[in-house]
C-alpha cells in the first residue's frame, strides 16, 4: 500500500513510469531527474551524469554499485589541477574552500541510488541482507523505496557498531552508537579530559554536544561525586545516551526533554534533550552559541555553596 504523504521518486523504465518512496534521513529532497544504469556504467560517466544533476538508480550487480561508488570517490578526492582554482589567501579561506569541496563531494556521491523492497531487501544481484539495519533506522515499512547507496552503507555500518560496540577504556566498558550519532572512534578528547589540569573541588560537569554520552560518562568515572549534564540539540541522542547509561552502569538524574536553569542534587547524569523544534533549543541557541557546535566539550566548575534542589 502506497503512502503518498511521504516524498516520492519517479523514473521511466522504457515507456513505463514507476515510483517509490524516497528515503533520506538527512532530509535531502527527492531527486527530480532519475536515470537507470547497470554494470556497463563507468565512474567517469557516472560523475558526468551526477554533475549534470541526474541521479542514477542502479539496476545491476549490487557489489558492482559499491565498487562504482568507491571509484567515483577516488576521482573526486584527486588533487585539483594546478591553476584550476584560485588559491585561498587565508586559513579561513582555505577552510571554507575545503568545506565547499566536501559538500560538493557528498552531493555527487549521494546521486547513486539503490532500490529497497517493502520488506527491506535489495532486489539486485548479490544484494546483502540489510533488513535488521534498516528497521533500526527506518522502522517497519509497507512499500518499496529508493535511497542513496551512500546512506544505505552508513546505515549498515551503524548497525554493526550498535551490535558490537566500541571499547572505551575511560569508561571501563563499551559505547554503542546509533545511526546519525558520531561514533567515539577518536580517543584524543577523552585523553584530554583525563589529563587536563583542573581545579579541585569541582562538582558540575557539562558535556555539550554529547552524542553517545561518552565524555559525560568519562567525567563521572574521573570525578565520581560530580553531577554531569549531557546535552545535545538532536533528540536522537536521548535514546543513545539512555542505552549507553544502562549498559555502562550509570544512572540518569533528571528527566529527558527538560532544560533546567540549574543543576543540583545527588551525583548522577542529567540528560537534556534540546530538540531543534522545541522552545528550549531556541533559548539555548540564543544564549549560548557553543551549544549548537558539533564539537563536544566538557566544562567543570564548583557547585555553588548555597545551591538547593527545592
Amino acid at each position: 500500500m502506497q503512502n503518498l504523504n511521504f516524498p516520492r521518486v519517479f523514473w521511466l523504465d522504457g515507456s513505463q513510469r514507476n515510483q517509490a518512496r524516497w528515503r533520506s534521513e538527512a532530509g535531502l529532497p527527492a531527486p527530480e531527474k532519475v536515470i537507470l544504469a547497470d554494470d556497463r556504467l563507468k565512474a567517469d560517466a557516472a560523475l558526468r551524469l551526477a554533475r549534470e544533476g541526474a541521479s542514477i538508480l542502479w539496476q545491476g550487480d549490487y557489489q558492482n554499485a559499491r565498487f562504482l561508488l568507491q571509484a567515483m570517490a577516488r576521482r573526486l578526492d584527486r588533487a585539483p589541477r594546478a591553476g584550476s582554482e584560485q588559491k585561498p589567501k587565508t586559513a579561513a579561506g582555505a577552510f571554507q574552500q575545503h568545506r565547499q569541496r566536501q559538500g560538493e563531494r557528498a552531493q555527487l556521491l549521494a546521486r547513486l541510488l539503490v532500490p529497497l523492497t517493502a520488506d527491506y531487501r535489495i532486489p539486485l544481484a548479490r544484494g546483502q541482507a540489510v533488513q535488521a539495519a534498516c528497521r533500526e533506522v527506518f522502522g517497519e515499512a509497507s512499500e518499496d523505496s529508493v535511497l542513496s547507496l551512500r546512506e544505505l552503507l552508513a546505515v549498515i555500518s551503524a548497525h554493526e557498531w550498535r551490535k558490537k560496540g566500541i571499547p572505551v577504556p575511560a569508561v571501563e566498558g563499551r559505547i554503542y552508537p546509533h545511526y546519525g550519532v558520531f561514533s567515539p572512534v577518536r580517543g584524543e578528547y577523552v585523553d584530554l579530559l583525563a589529563t587536563a589540569p583542573l581545579p579541585a573541588g569541582c562538582e558540575l560537569a557539562f558535556d555539550i554536544g554529547t552524542g553517545t554520552g561518552l565524555l559525560a560518562f568519562a567525567a563521572l568515572k574521573l570525578w565520581p561525586r560530580a553531577f554531569a549534564t549531557a546535552s545535545d540539540i538532536d533528540d536522537a541522542c536521548v535514546g543513545v545516551v539512555r542505552d549507553n547509561t544502562d549498559s555502562n552502569g550509570f544512572t540518569l538524574g533528571a528527566r529527558a526533554g527538560e532544560l533546567p536553569e540549574r543543576v543540583c542534587g545527588r551525583p548522577g547524569l542529567a540528560l537534556l534533550s534540546t530538540s531543534r523544534a522545541s522552545g528550549a533549543n531556541s533559548r539555548l541557541a540564543a544564549t549560548s552559541p557553543i551549544a549548537i557546535s558539533t564539537i563536544a566539550i566538557i566544562a567543570r566548575w564548583p557547585m555553588p555553596p548555597e545551591t538547593s534542589c527545592g
